[in-house]
């Protein structure tokens, strides 16, 4: 059996994963150690004083917040588009599919700028929700729009293999049997949806809770109102309070961590349970 799995193992193995582990080493943890070790040297309770102020302590919750609501939009509208995706063949069905990918291809920035341009009190679009009393730009509404759209690819790609390999066959059983569309959605593709939904809906909001560039713009930047927590770190660089940023994005590093470890676990236990059916 030894013998066995040795000649399964590809040649070079020893190498490959040598590389591996030097490169993750010094592309992932290295910068993350540096950075733990300089919030550590201001000490357990001037990190928790860091933490506690009240505008970051604002921004820590803003951000969450927004993202967690450009979460749940994204999980609803881009599970949806993959659904027309793949189910459906139609003329400028190619293009939509490469617009998808367009928020991963556009400098942050840019898109930055487009919204914060669209979605002024005089843009485009931000001139008829004026007139209602609405505002969009530069308030958390536009930090939601902005996270959005930025984040809107990873639903979509993380569910639209999924539902390619999905067979219309259970569709059309779950139908002869007397399911109507919502039992059949909800009791045959949700459960086989749900793992990459979930590892996606983890990946976006890792991603838009240290977005910085498209919101930047858009956002307004109003201490304790639509101020978000990459602003703290970059406020407080400026400020030369190195300590201080490093205690910042030390705990958006433990939050982002903790978040896709959880969604990674619950993944795993729902992939055991849709594999063992």
């Amino acid at each position: 059996m030894t013998r066995m799995r040795q000649r399964n193992v590809l040649p070079g193995f020893g190498l490959s994963m040598g590389i591996t582990v030097f490169s993750l080493s010094l592309l992932v943890v290295l910068p993350f150690a540096m950075m733990a070790y300089t919030t550590t040297q201001m000490g357990w309770t001037g990190f928790w004083e860091t933490i506690n102020q009240p505008q970051v302590a604002a921004a820590i919750k803003l951000s969450l917040w927004m993202s967690f609501l450009a979460m749940l939009t994204n999980m609803v509208f881009g599970t949806l588009v993959a659904w027309v995706l793949v189910r459906y063949e139609f003329w400028g069905k190619s293009l939509i599919n490469a617009l998808v990918d367009l928020p991963f291809a556009l400098p942050t920035a840019v898109t930055g700028i487009s919204l914060a341009t669209l979605y002024a009190p005089n843009g485009l679009i931000g001139q008829w929700f004026e007139k209602i009393g609405i505002q969009v730009a530069f308030t958390p509404i536009g930090i939601w729009l902005a996270l959005v759209v930025v984040s809107f690819p990873f639903i979509v790609r993380a569910v639209q293999p999924v539902l390619a390999e999905l067979s219309v066959e259970f569709e059309e059983a779950a139908a002869v049997l007397g399911a109507n569309r919502f039992t059949t959605f909800t009791k045959v593709i949700l459960p086989e949806l749900l793992p990459a939904l979930l590892m996606g809906a983890g990946m976006m909001f890792a991603r838009a809770t240290g977005e910085y560039g498209s919101v930047i713009f858009i956002a307004g930047n109003i201490p304790m109102e639509s101020e978000i927590l990459p602003i703290i770190i970059i406020s407080k660089l400026e400020q030369f309070d190195i300590q201080g940023a490093s205690a910042v994005a030390l705990f958006m590093l433990l939050i982002s961590f903790v978040i896709l470890l959880t969604i990674n676990i619950v993944q795993w236990k729902l992939s055991r349970r849709v594999g063992a059916r």
